[in-house]
């Protein structure tokens, strides 16, 4: 199972959680849990008006063997309007490439920020790799 939270945060809301959004989705093959704007495709859906966050931004994806992995999705724009750092519990935060995909080891914690570049507006996305 991959459990997942989601809070929006802008500048005048650092520190609170409210708002936040959860789901999860079974270790099944070919499972899948989507963090963007588009709310006909993604579980988790940030601000309308939050264009840093593509219509699907991150897409969680359970593999053959019930390994999960996270992917940014590219857009249409040669260069992306967000950064996004991953934090893998017990480690330092990492810049998460445009376009990369990323492992989520079984029985992990993390985090994955997606900060707008252009002002103090940021989308935590929390993840909890349940081990089988």
């Amino acid at each position: 199972m991959l459990e997942l939270t989601m809070a929006s945060v802008s500048g005048a809301d650092a520190g609170a959680t409210a708002g936040m959004l959860m789901a999860d989705a079974p270790s099944d093959p070919g499972a899948m849990l989507r963090v963007g704007r588009d709310r006909a495709v993604c579980r988790l859906a940030t601000p309308d008006d939050w264009l840093f966050v593509s219509r699907v931004h991150l897409e969680f994806l359970c593999g053959p063997d019930g390994s999960w992995q996270v992917t940014w999705l590219r857009g249409s724009h040669p260069e992306p309007s967000a950064e996004v750092r991953l934090t893998l519990a017990g480690q330092p935060p990492q810049t998460f490439p445009y376009g990369g995909t990323a492992k989520l080891p079984a029985g992990s914690s993390g985090e994955l920020v997606i900060q707008d570049r252009t002002g103090p507006r940021t989308v935590n996305v929390g993840f909890y790799h349940e081990a089988p």
